[in-house]
């Protein structure tokens, strides 16, 4: 059974393209070069539609501008860096993001906004969003909320290789089922569930919006999972999952790392926007959402998505449940200010990546704490789920800030979704007269 259809592209660069505020056009077929980037063969997707034929036909040539962004260029308006769109998604848009380490690609599908009716976890194949490990699982049915997949969001791998995820739980305009959020981890192999961990209050509150995870193998018997609550109303927290008890806790509730900041402004899409507690939000807002492990998960990095601040805690001490909540808040470190960051991910070297969705772009915050902008683009709309692998990087444009709810009534968003990467290092530059850099 496959769900949707996923627009595959060839490789080609993003880098100054004057028609960058425009997304692509529909039914277009492209090459991936997914057999150069991840070693695996992908079929191109066919035209649907001869209309999107002839509209890609009759499509403008894409001229190459050069890059402006940056010390000596522009105000930040340009597009900079190169990226790939590695797929176009109609209907639900996409969430969190894995690529595992043969070059499978995982996307998330979250029915908290919308209760779509496609695939909530999909693997992308030959130009399809395939239900995956199962369409009973992943499709909507009538099985019990513990017993299928309701809503995931967050997602990623561990340093075993399996396939870790969040369900929220969620389904929007209904209220949460006993079962329906849980921590899910699958063998990427095979498709089995290693491990289905459905949380409970009091680590689960009824408004609670479980959100991201990163696994810990190397405090518990099992490994621990961290999980940033960014709640759906103004109770966020970190929850602490021991994988082989099932114990849980919340922490850090009533911390200030972990709440949205009131008077918060941001500037999404020219439209200066500013967060009170009381008001119904105009933009995506909420606690503590971004959560990234260190290389060798000896510290979690996390940020609240209504705020500019970067705080990380030792993992040897959140992942202790004897540890108070005051010894937590005490050994809480700021790590200076990252932007309006929602997904967060670190590469093998300790570099982290940060969405920005006032910027449409996104940074990377190197181990001494300095910054750099790797992709810029107006299309990098509401970056969402970020994952590396060791060479590139992954991320979903989701366009939340254009729903519905944030737009008084009015769908805003524009489809296709987009899953794009980047390389996390500069691709080389060569010169017939000079070899590689002249």
């Amino acid at each position: 059974m496959t769900y949707g259809k996923v627009g595959q592209h060839k490789a080609r660069s993003m880098q100054g393209n004057k028609h960058s505020a425009k997304p692509c056009g529909v039914g277009r077929t492209f090459l991936n070069r997914r057999a150069a980037l991840l070693g695996v063969a992908v079929t191109p997707l066919v035209a649907s539609t001869l209309a999107g034929a002839k509209a890609y036909a009759a499509a403008p040539a894409i001229k190459a501008l050069p890059q402006t962004t940056g010390v000596n260029g522009d105000q930040g308006y340009a597009p900079a860096g190169s990226f790939e769109v590695v797929a176009e998604f109609y209907g639900p848009g996409p969430s969190g993001v894995v690529v595992s380490e043969n070059g499978r690609i995982f996307v998330g599908f979250p029915r908290h906004a919308i209760n779509h009716k496609g695939a909530t976890l999909g693997e992308l194949v030959n130009g399809r969003v395939v239900p995956w490990p199962s369409a009973a699982l992943s499709m909507p049915s009538n099985a019990a909320p513990a017993d299928r997949f309701m809503s995931i969001h967050g997602m990623t791998l561990d340093t075993q290789g399996r396939l870790w995820a969040i369900d929220d739980g969620k389904l929007a305009g209904q209220p949460f089922a006993p079962g329906a959020a849980k921590i899910l981890c699958l063998d990427v192999a095979t498709g089995k569930i290693v491990y289905s961990i459905v949380l409970k209050s009091p680590a689960l509150l009824p408004d609670s919006h479980m959100n991201d995870l990163r696994v810990d193998l190397t405090h518990g018997s099992k490994g621990t999972v961290y999980v940033s609550d960014s709640s759906f109303g103004h109770s966020p927290a970190l929850v602490v999952v021991d994988v082989a008890t099932g114990q849980q806790r919340r922490v850090l509730a009533t911390h200030p790392s972990i709440q949205a900041e009131e008077g918060f402004m941001v500037v999404v899409e020219g439209v200066p926007l500013v967060y009170h507690a009381q008001q119904k939000p105009h933009f995506v807002v909420g606690g503590v959402d971004g959560v990234t492990l260190s290389p060798n998960s000896d510290r979690l990095y996390y940020a609240a998505l209504t705020s500019r601040k970067l705080y990380s805690l030792p993992t040897a001490l959140l992942a202790n449940f004897n540890v108070s909540d005051a010894e937590l808040a005490a050994a809480v470190q700021y790590e200076g200010e990252k932007g309006t960051a929602d997904g967060l991910a670190t590469d093998k070297q300790g570099r982290i990546y940060t969405t920005n969705f006032e910027h449409d772009c996104i940074l990377r915050r190197n181990t001494d704490g300095t910054f750099e902008l790797m992709v810029h683009d107006p299309r990098i709309l509401s970056p969402d789920g970020i994952f590396c692998t060791p060479t590139h990087v992954y991320c979903t444009l989701g366009q939340w800030n254009r729903l519905a709810s944030f737009n008084n009534g009015q769908d805003k968003r524009h489809p296709p979704y987009h899953l794009i990467s980047f390389p996390i290092e500069p691709v080389a530059a060569y010169n017939a007269e000079g070899g590689v850099n002249g």
